[in-house]
C-alpha cells in the first residue's frame, strides 16, 4: 500500500516505477518510494533483494532504465555521484572511506581541507578544522574524548556517526546510509540509530538501508520492502507493524513450513 504524499510537501528524492537491468538480468523493477524532509525512509530486504541496485541509482552511481527519478519534484537523471552531491544528496557507505591513523578532524575534512593565507603563505587551517569538527560533532550530540585521536580508535558506531555529521556539514539535505548497523553490536547499533533520529530531527531526509527490521522500525517513518528486485509494499509507520514487516520479509508461508519441518525433526 502506497501512502499518498501531501500536496504541500515535496520529496527531496522520489522514484516512481523505477527499474534497472544488467544485460539479461532484471535487478530492479517497478519500485516507487519517496524520502521527505525530516523523515526516515527505511529500505529493507535480504541479500539479492535489490537494495544495492536502488542505492546506486539514488546516489548517481548507476542510471535507471525504467521509471522516473525526481529530486525536489524535478525529473532527473544522475550521470555520476557528483550530480547527486551537487543537489545535496550524500551517500555514506558501509565500508567508510577513512584513513584509520589520521585524526578525526583530518578525516572530517579529507579532500575538502580549510586553508588560510594566500600564494606561498597558503597553509592548512588546522585550528579552524579542529574547531569546526568539534562543533559539528557536538551539534549532532556526538561526544568524543578528543578530535585529535585517530579515527581508527573509534567504535564502528562512532565512525558512522562522524560520517553522518560530515555529510550534514558539507550541505547534505538527504543522507543515504548503506547498512550502517549490519556489522555492529547491539550497543553500537543503538548509537547509530540515535544519530539517525537526530539527523531526521534536523529536517534532513534519511534513507536507511538495512536487512534488520528491528533496527528499522524504531526510527523509520516510511518502509519500502524489497524481495528479488520487486516491491513487497511501501508503508507509512501507522500502516504496518513490526510483526507484519518480519512476516513479509521472511515469507509467512515459507517460515511456517520451515518451523513445522524443524519441529517434526
Amino acid at each position: 500500500m502506497i501512502r499518498t504524499l501531501a500536496a504541500d510537501r515535496t520529496p527531496i528524492l522520489e522514484v516512481r516505477g523505477i527499474g534497472k537491468s544488467y544485460s539479461s538480468v532484471l535487478a530492479l523493477r517497478d519500485v516507487s518510494a519517496a524520502v521527505m524532509p525530516g523523515e526516515v525512509l527505511c529500505i529493507l530486504g535480504d541479500n539479492g533483494a535489490g537494495k544495492s541496485t536502488l542505492i546506486k541509482i539514488l546516489s548517481g552511481a548507476h542510471t535507471h532504465d525504467q521509471g522516473t527519478l525526481l529530486a525536489y519534484g524535478v525529473e532527473r537523471t544522475f550521470d555520476s555521484p557528483r550530480d547527486a552531491l551537487d543537489l545535496g544528496i550524500a551517500t555514506v557507505y558501509q565500508d567508510l572511506a577513512v584513513v584509520p591513523l589520521m585524526p578525526v578532524w583530518r578525516n572530517f575534512f579529507l579532500g575538502s581541507e580549510l586553508t588560510k593565507g594566500h600564494g606561498p603563505l597558503k597553509r592548512l587551517d588546522v585550528r579552524g578544522m579542529r574547531a569546526v569538527t568539534n562543533e559539528q560533532l557536538t551539534n549532532m550530540g556526538i561526544s568524543l574524548r578528543d578530535v585529535e585521536q585517530p579515527i581508527g580508535t573509534l567504535s564502528g558506531g562512532e565512525r558512522q556517526s562522524v560520517a553522518i555529521a560530515r555529510a550534514v556539514y558539507f550541505g547534505a539535505k538527504a543522507v543515504i546510509l548503506d547498512e550502517p548497523t549490519s556489522a555492529l553490536g547491539v550497543k553500537q547499533a543503538g548509537v547509530v540509530l540515535k544519530y539517525i533520529a537526530q539527523a531526521r530531527d534536523r529536517d534532513l531526509g534519511v534513507v536507511f538501508i538495512t536487512h534488520n527490521p528491528h533496527h528499522a522500525f524504531p526510527v523509520g517513518d516510511r518502509f519500502l520492502l524489497l524481495k528479488r528486485g520487486a516491491s513487497l509494499g511501501y508503508f507509512a509507520k501507522g500502516e504496518i507493524t513490526l510483526e507484519k514487516m518480519i512476516n513479509l520479509m521472511a515469507g509467512g508461508a515459507e517460515l511456517d513450513a520451515l518451523a513445522h519441518e524443524l519441529e517434526r525433526t
